[in-house]
């Protein structure tokens, strides 16, 4: 094996005796080399442990607020920070529980917090103590600035066409008007729940009859239950875009996406189009399971995925009332159409980072192979995780994002992202050294030894010696996202 007392090579690289590190790195770990972005997500993942239906308004004078359902589906809970990683050890306060008996007296499910008109409005879902699955949408309203403060009065069930089961009510304005968004049982409709939209009188009534815009079709939204419901609005782009989730709430649970036109009539159901597979969903290798029921926030100009999934697949008995869907939150991105980006759901670790060349193309894996190209839709094939190198102090390595046991290696002249080895060959073919960019001190450079780094060519990412080119030198300089 190598020995420890290397020594490092002019440049900053390990010798080939340099130190190996006898197993893989955490993924969670800190290295020196780690980028800092300007306006930074939480590393921590989850945010917040069994709080299932997370909803985290956008910043609201300088403060996030979150609330969720709790696992005893007993209570409305909000808590609040300064910043999203601020919301994990934030003291949570109750802000209303339910009667012992009666109406509203069974299940309490995925409130949803909104400041409307200089005062607070709390959408949630509650059942009946006699009949908990009885449920119906309600709200809360409080005039004081902060939602953690007491004083939330009830004012009673929002009332739609039909008196069946509702639950998971969101609202939002759009061209001076504000619309409630929610999922439904219709009568005559041999579903779980559909999609609904209607224009709104005020925060506690609608103003005309609902439109359903979604019904549970597509072989992924009717698995184990025929379901679309936790309905999320993002307007960006020039559209109006709404995030659901689909079929029962174990791992099969997953997001889709309605489109509809800023310009389009909203209360016109054919102005909406679904997208034909689900956007977000179980992804194995971070081992994430059932990803759902979304919000969205902003840090700084980034738009922020918020979301709840298990770490596991297998559930004894009612996954509803298995307590571990946890709070989590991972960037949301935007393709070159200007529809969003999700991705997968990344699991643990810390900071993620896109890589790009100074001509705008991604670097991206593609059958484990490492290049670069534009507009890339597969978005978690373009992110990395920056974690201690294999070779000791002053190294780094590259762990992909999607498959968190792969990690970018030389191989010859070229790159691949291969499963970790115990093995020196591996630990060197695996760490880098990163350096200032040799064509743009802003940006990085990755060193593979003596004169040689990463380099692009002609949509390759392979090992090369840049030298005094000016060219080459560019093509070894890449920005970090």
């Amino acid at each position: 094996m190598i020995d420890r007392r290397s020594l490092l090579r002019t440049g900053g690289v390990l010798a080939a005796t340099g130190a190996l590190v006898s197993a893989a790195p955490a993924a969670g770990s800190d290295t020196g080399a780690a980028p800092v972005p300007a306006a930074e997500l939480p590393a921590r993942n989850p945010l917040v442990e069994q709080r299932a239906d997370p909803f985290i308004t956008p910043p609201t004078d300088g403060m996030y607020y979150l609330t969720g359902s709790v696992p005893e589906y007993d209570r409305i809970v909000v808590r609040g920070a300064s910043t999203l990683d601020g919301l994990a050890s934030a003291r949570e306060r109750t802000i209303w529980r339910r009667p012992d008996s009666g109406r509203m007296g069974g299940y309490i499910w995925a409130p949803e917090l909104h400041r409307i008109d200089g005062k607070w409005y709390v959408y949630f879902a509650a059942g009946d103590k006699d009949e908990p699955f009885r449920i119906r949408t309600y709200v809360l309203e409080s005039a004081n600035a902060d939602p953690r403060a007491s004083g939330w009065v009830l004012r009673g069930q929002m009332v739609t066409a039909w008196d069946t089961f509702t639950l998971d009510s969101t609202t939002f304005a759009h061209r001076g008007k504000r619309y409630l968004l929610w999922a439904q049982s219709e009568p005559g409709i041999a579903t779980n729940t559909n999609l609904y939209i209607a224009e709104m009188a005020s925060p506690l009534a609608l103003k005309t009859a609902p439109v359903r815009i979604s019904t549970p079709t597509l072989p992924w939204e009717v698995q184990g239950f025929k379901v679309n419901e936790g309905p999320a609005v993002l307007i960006r782009n020039g559209r109006v875009f709404v995030t659901f989730s689909a079929s029962a709430t174990d791992a099969r649970y997953c997001m889709g996406l309605l489109t509809a036109d800023e310009n389009a009539n909203l209360l016109d159901a054919r102005s909406w189009t679904k997208s034909p597979d689900p956007i977000f969903a179980t992804h194995a290798p971070t081992s994430q399971y059932g990803p759902g029921h979304n919000s969205f926030t902003t840090v700084g100009s980034m738009d922020v995925l918020v979301y709840h999934a298990r770490d596991y697949r297998d559930i004894n008995g009612d996954p509803l009332f298995d307590p571990n869907r946890h709070t989590r939150v991972q960037r949301l991105h935007w393709n070159a159409d200007g529809t969003p980006s999700f991705g997968v759901p990344v699991g643990k670790g810390g900071p993620i980072v896109r890589l790009s060349t100074l001509d705008g193309l991604s670097v991206r894996h593609y059958e484990y192979r490492l290049r670069v190209d534009g507009n890339v839709r597969e978005l978690g094939d373009t992110q990395f995780r920056f974690v201690p190198g294999f070779l000791g102090a002053g190294t780094t390595a590259l762990q992909s994002v999607n498959f968190p046991d792969r990690y970018v290696r030389v191989d010859g002249d070229s790159l691949r992202i291969d499963p970790f080895e115990d093995t020196d060959a591996y630990g060197r073919a695996a760490s880098f050294v990163r350096v200032p960019g040799l064509a743009d001190s802003s940006a990085i450079s990755l060193n593979v030894g003596a004169d040689s780094y990463l380099i692009h060519d002609r949509g390759r990412l392979v090992v090369g010696r840049p030298g005094n080119d000016r060219d080459a030198r560019r093509r070894a300089t890449f920005r970090l996202e």
